[in-house]
C-alpha cells in the first residue's frame, strides 16, 4: 500500500509544530489508537508481591472482579516502581491456568493427586501434629527439663510481616517444636 510522502514521519515533523520529534509527529496512526490496558480497570489495588521478604509494591488493576495486571507500585518506599522478574510475573499466580482452587491429595505411595474437602484436609494435618508430637516428646534431654518435640519442625514464609512471624513463632513454640526458621534467613 503506497502512502503519500505527507505521512512521513520527518515531514510531519518538519511541517507541523513538533519540531524535536518528540510528540504526534513520530506517532504512526496504530501507534495513536493504542490505549492503556490498565485503562479500562475498575479499581487499582495496593498490595506486596509475595515472593520474597523484600515487600516490594504492586499496583493490581481489577475489572470485574479480576486482577488483569500487575505493575510496580512507584509509591512504594521499598521497590519504587520496580520488580524483579518474579515480581512482575505475579499475576500468574491469580490467574495461571496451573493454579489449584482446590485441596489436592496424594495418598501414600499414590501416583494420582485426588480432591479432597478442606475440613478433611485440616483435620488430616492436625491429627498429623498431634501424633508427631506424641511420637516425638521429650521431657528431658541429658537430665535437664526440655518439654520438647523433634517430631516436625517449622519453616515460615518471606511474606509474612513482623506480627504474623511472631505469632507462627508463638504457635510452633507453644507445640514445643525447636526447629523454627524462616525462609528470609535461609
Amino acid at each position: 500500500m503506497a502512502r503519500s510522502k505527507i505521512g512521513w514521519p520527518v515531514l510531519r515533523q518538519l511541517r507541523g509544530t513538533d519540531r524535536a520529534g518528540l510528540r504526534e509527529s513520530v506517532k504512526s496512526r496504530a501507534t495513536s489508537e493504542l490505549r492503556a490496558r490498565t485503562a479500562t480497570a475498575d479499581e487499582v489495588v495496593p498490595s506486596v508481591c509475595p515472593y520474597c521478604a523484600v515487600g516490594c509494591g504492586q499496583r493490581l488493576y481489577v475489572q470485574d472482579g479480576r486482577v488483569t495486571h500487575i505493575e510496580g507500585d512507584p509509591d512504594s518506599p521499598v521497590s519504587r516502581g520496580r520488580l524483579c522478574p518474579k515480581g512482575a510475573a505475579s499475576l500468574q499466580l491469580t490467574t495461571g491456568e496451573g493454579r489449584e482452587h482446590a485441596v489436592r491429595y496424594r495418598r501414600p505411595g499414590g501416583t494420582e493427586w485426588e480432591p479432597l474437602a478442606l475440613e478433611q484436609a485440616m483435620d488430616m494435618i492436625a491429627d498429623r501434629v498431634i501424633e508427631a508430637r506424641r511420637q516425638g516428646w521429650e521431657w528431658e534431654h541429658e537430665g535437664q527439663r526440655v518439654r520438647r518435640t523433634q517430631g516436625f519442625a517449622s519453616l515460615g514464609g518471606a511474606v509474612l510481616d513482623n506480627e504474623e512471624n511472631y505469632l507462627w513463632k508463638k504457635l510452633f513454640t507453644a507445640l514445643g517444636a525447636i526447629q523454627i526458621e524462616n525462609q528470609a534467613r535461609i
